[in-house]
């Protein structure tokens, strides 16, 4: 099932994002954890990507926090790195948040991103 996260993993999730995916989990039967993933596009030139699956792969890193796992491939894994997981409910709406050192501009969405 992957490799499990160890202390030198350079993303973090915090206590917000844990207790949000452990919620949306418990509602969904097939779904055991969060992928987290980098893909070329969107207004900035990357754009996060969020889904809901039923397992980790073999070469995805799984983080885990308060029992929820974050999975994350290997590909995306040196884009995100030094980033945190957030949850944020705000004026403008509830959405997990990458807050990402590495990048050097933004959508004003916060799914976008360049480096």
């Amino acid at each position: 099932m992957g490799e499990t996260a160890t202390e030198t993993t350079p993303v973090t999730v915090t206590e917000r994002a844990a207790k949000r995916i452990n919620e949306i989990i418990a509602g969904e039967a097939a779904a055991k954890a969060l992928r987290v993933s980098v893909e070329g596009g969107g207004c900035s030139g990357f754009q996060y990507k969020f889904d809901l699956i039923p397992a980790a792969g073999p070469d995805d890193v799984v983080l885990e926090r308060a029992g929820a796992k974050v999975v994350i491939d290997k590909v995306s894994l040196p884009y995100l790195a030094g980033s945190e997981i957030d949850f944020v409910d705000d004026l403008i709406g509830s959405a997990f948040r990458i807050n990402n050192p590495q990048a050097t501009a933004s959508c004003g969405c916060g799914t976008s991103f360049s480096i």
